[in-house]
């Protein structure tokens, strides 16, 4: 009886964790465009390619992570041990997004300071 709640917590757990990366993903990408595109200076497409290679290492990052941590043992007959051990799963790969997401907005954000400070040309003088 245990394999079959141990499944049914993996049946319920994934597609959240699926979810939960693909809502972050798309919010936080939809609206770094804005940022990359003032990085690139006004230059679109390298914008977009260089936000959608951040997007896809986000997935690859968090699908990575949440299939890691999917390890579930339970081993009593009990749905509320399934269900706590879902809710520890289940929050502790949201605050992991929640931290994801606010590195990626740290890298936006000292790319954009970054972007706009003037470029200090190096000047050899030789003298002779």
């Amino acid at each position: 009886m245990e394999t079959t709640k141990t499944l049914l917590a993996y049946c319920i757990y994934l597609p959240i964790a699926i979810a939960l990366t693909i809502y972050v993903s798309k919010t936080l990408f939809k609206n770094s465009l804005v940022y990359m595109t003032d990085i690139f200076k006004g230059r679109e497409e390298i914008a977009k390619a260089t936000n959608k290679l951040f997007e896809t290492g986000f997935y690859l990052l968090n699908i990575g992570f949440a299939l890691l941590i999917m390890e579930m043992y339970l081993y009593t007959d009990s749905y509320q041990v399934m269900i706590e051990e879902l809710s520890s799963k289940i929050g502790g790969f949201s605050i992991y997004l929640g931290i994801m997401l606010f590195i990626n907005l740290y890298l936006f954000f000292r790319g954009k300071r970054k972007a706009s400070q003037p470029k200090v040309e190096e000047r050899i003088v030789f003298r002779g």
